[in-house]
């Protein structure tokens, strides 16, 4: 399930056996950047383009097995981040580096553009281009399988470096567990994720030092019965210490616990 070169906006990949009601959403695995912004940008900081959720979309490619279906976006995050209000509203306020809707900036503070940024004009393309499509095709895969089943769960997956200075001292939990501080998703299903994860053998947190992007807060509207979490994880708990390539080993014991954690999710919606 690895997104590689293409001028796709987005794979789907359904599920291999009868579906349940989970979408797994995965908007910063994506590496490709058309030519005519590429050629924009810093070749220095391009050579060194750590930003994307490396690989996560290859450690989430089981949960086709168990009915889930996947949407992965193809494109890197410096061409648009999906995970970012359209309208530019900062997802945090509390002095932190944020990343915005069209990037200028890295995550080590580095300017991403040679010259002249893009303007208002040029962001508004991408919006259309390359941001609406994919929220338009959540939209539609979450419409169907509630249809169906009366309730759904969006899983925003996500992974970062272990240590970002510009973010947060030190180095970040091994998972996160991102519920809009508790308006993203019902309260039953907060607490079986919850606790699952914080038996686990991984440093966790809730909330904290991330609660969600765009997407878990925009989509997550308990009242409709459509629940959305995020989980944010550390790449060395599937890369190599390196985080520079994926691990087996390390991978299949996140595996198990993303198994154990999609049962118990499956059993509360159906």
């Amino acid at each position: 399930m690895s997104t590689t070169h293409s001028e796709e906006l987005y794979k789907v990949l359904y599920p291999k056996k009868e579906r349940v009601p989970i979408l797994v959403s995965v908007p910063h695995a994506g590496i490709y950047i058309p030519d005519e912004i590429k050629n924009r940008m810093d070749p220095h900081v391009l050579a060194n383009c750590t930003d994307a959720d490396w690989l996560i979309d290859h450690l989430y490619d089981f949960v086709t097995e168990s009915g889930i279906t996947v949407i992965v976006a193809t494109h890197h995050r410096w061409v648009v981040d999906l995970n970012r209000d359209p309208q530019g509203q900062a997802l945090y306020n509390d002095g932190r580096l944020i990343t915005g809707l069209v990037p200028l900036t890295n995550f080590r503070r580095e300017q991403i553009y040679r010259d002249e940024p893009p303007d208002e004009a040029e962001i508004k393309r991408r919006i259309e281009k390359y941001f609406r499509p994919y929220h338009d095709k959540i939209r539609e895969l979450l419409s169907d399988l509630k249809q169906q089943f009366g309730q759904v769960l969006l899983w925003d997956a996500h992974s970062i470096n272990q240590r970002v200075g510009a973010l947060y001292s030190g180095p970040f939990p091994d998972l996160i567990l991102g519920t809009a501080d508790g308006e993203s998703c019902s309260s039953e299903i907060i607490a079986e994720v919850w606790d699952t994860l914080r038996k686990s053998s991984y440093s966790t947190a809730l909330n904290r030092p991330f609660s969600g992007g765009y997407i878990t807060r925009h989509f997550g509207m308990q009242s409709k019965n459509q629940f959305a979490l995020q989980l944010e994880m550390t790449k060395v708990n599937y890369l190599n210490n390196g985080e520079s390539a994926y691990d087996d080993d390390k991978a299949a014991a996140v595996r198990e616990l993303l198994r154990e954690i999609f049962t118990k999710i499956i059993t509360k919606l159906t």
